[in-house]
């Protein structure tokens, strides 16, 4: 009866994992010669665990990634790409983040640049930090639709509290005025606030033309090119690269 009260008051606490163990424990006679604090040390691990992993799962949904799946272990590191190993990994430890700085990695449509970004973006995630993955165009329609709504200043500083915001397809068409202005916007609120990926297909001397407003993109350029990493993919699209091998070795994709 005891057992069966303590199991419920975990639960009422919301201590799942805790419960479920405890519960085991009971079941299993190879715990009783345990040492109280062993037994206890175990259980404690266990729901502290269950939690980081929630908390994990949470901040990867959130981040509305293009590839959730998407990891580090598994980037294609084919020579023709020129990918610097080490690099990646430096970048994968995060340090980057803390430190406010940018990534900004180039290449044509298909070389893996959203891959790299989101698996970036989920190593930020296993340190807890929060991330957002989001196309430029989409960024500018949900800026378009919170100033209709009246939300516009509230927008911004959902974007100010993001660690790690992912922007995918950057400067892929030219900017209207108003996209320009609200560029400098978000990238004036995140500065030495938060980090940012830039993919983009045009190095960042291309960019100033697509934002058009030659003051503007001095701005926007400036604070993002002066503290950023930047990595260059070269080589045939993956997207080819990936049936080929899925054709001829039946292997899982690798970007």
């Amino acid at each position: 009866m005891l057992d069966e009260n303590t199991l419920g008051k975990l639960y009422e606490m919301r201590l799942n994992s805790m419960a479920r163990d405890f519960r085991e424990q009971l079941k299993d006679n190879s715990f009783s010669d345990m040492p109280f604090e062993e037994r206890f040390g175990l259980l404690v691990d266990s729901e502290w665990q269950s939690r980081k992993n929630r908390k994990l799962e949470l901040l990867i949904r959130k981040a509305e990634y293009v590839y959730p799946q998407a990891c580090i272990e598994d980037i294609n590191y084919e020579p023709s790409r020129h990918l610097d190993k080490g690099q990646i990994l430096r970048l994968s430890f995060c340090n980057y983040i803390p430190e406010c700085n940018n990534v900004i990695i180039l290449g044509a449509t298909g070389t893996g640049k959203s891959y790299i970004s989101c698996a970036l973006g989920v190593s930020a995630n296993r340190k807890y930090y929060s991330t957002k993955y989001i196309r430029l165009p989409d960024l500018f329609a949900e800026m378009a639709v919170s100033r209709g709504e009246g939300k516009y200043r509230d927008l911004i500083k959902k974007y100010k509290k993001i660690n790690l915001l992912i922007l995918d397809e950057w400067l892929l068409m030219p900017l209207s005025h108003t996209e320009a202005r609200d560029l400098l916007e978000i990238i004036e609120a995140r500065c030495k606030k938060g980090s940012t990926i830039f993919c983009s297909q045009f190095e960042v001397k291309g960019w100033y033309q697509k934002i058009g407003n030659e003051t503007l993109a001095d701005s926007i350029c400036d604070r993002i090119s002066h503290n950023a990493y930047t990595i260059v993919l070269k080589g045939d699209s993956m997207r080819k690269l990936n049936g080929l091998r899925k054709e001829e070795f039946g292997l899982a994709d690798k970007e």
